[in-house]
């Protein structure tokens, strides 16, 4: 399934676990998952597990239309760096995708953007498809801020980057205040990010690469908000957290993505 068209945008919905799922309970998942989605043909479905699960996950998915992503990775092939997992180390693995760029990244482990493009610019070394994630904080939100450091963030993380890459992104606007919280941004306030970042995307890469691209919404997307979230005409699908961890609302929000 190309997702580089210029007049069609495959819509995607990805599973962040985070740090969930020990191997019998992605698997678990996954058995109960699969049916759930069978006929779903047009959203593409990502799941995200932990390095642990990675392999366990992908060989439940065996046979099924559901993509496999890690949640971070090195920028390095290979190398002296204590715990850290390569790009060939995950494809080898069967990811197709790589999250890179959380908030949780950024602020618990202090990557920069500058590091975050040095992690793009590997990934697409190796064929991997980024989703890259950006998105303001409270303050910087009621500072008036965001366009500011959405501005900021995609200017680094995409340095060096050609259009055709562009184009193959997908960007999760992530606020960095709805994540976690409960506190869910409004569609308008959602499809406004989502609508500066192709802004952005067409100023910088021009409009083929801005309408190529997929930009995700995530900050505790539900069954209950996700219908009216992804209906707006700049979000391509969603980056999803918490009702990720259970098949039934995972599944319902993948099912409103495909409607």
């Amino acid at each position: 399934m190309s997702c580089y068209n210029e007049f069609v945008r495959v819509p995607i919905v990805a599973a962040n676990w985070k740090m969930h799922q020990t191997l019998a309970q992605a698997q678990n998942f996954v058995e109960r998952f699969r049916p759930l989605v069978r006929g779903v043909k047009s959203t593409e479905i990502v799941l995200a597990p932990p390095f642990t699960a990675l392999a366990a996950t992908q060989e439940a998915l065996r046979g099924s239309q559901i993509r496999l992503a890690a949640q971070n990775m090195h920028y390095a092939e290979q190398g002296a760096y204590t715990g850290e997992i390569s790009p060939p180390m995950l494809c080898e693995l069967g990811c197709e995708y790589v999250i890179l760029g959380h908030s949780e990244r950024r602020a618990q482990f202090g990557e920069g953007d500058a590091l975050i493009n040095r992690k793009l610019q590997s990934a697409y070394a190796h064929e991997l498809i980024s989703i890259l994630c950006v998105g303001e904080n409270l303050d910087q939100r009621e500072a008036g801020e965001t366009e500011q450091i959405l501005a900021r963030q995609l200017d680094t993380d995409l340095e060096g980057l050609s259009a055709e890459q562009i184009g193959r992104l997908v960007i999760a606007y992530e606020p960095i205040w709805a994540i976690g919280t409960g506190r869910t941004a409004s569609p308008q306030d959602a499809q406004a990010g989502a609508r500066f970042i192709r802004g952005q995307i067409a100023a910088r890469y021009g409009g083929r690469a801005a309408q190529a691209l997929r930009v995700q919404y995530g900050g505790s997307v539900k069954p209950g908000n996700a219908a009216v979230l992804l209906a707006q005409p700049d979000i391509d699908g969603a980056l999803v957290g918490g009702a990720s961890l259970d098949p039934q609302e995972f599944a319902q929000i993948v099912r409103a993505t495909a409607t």
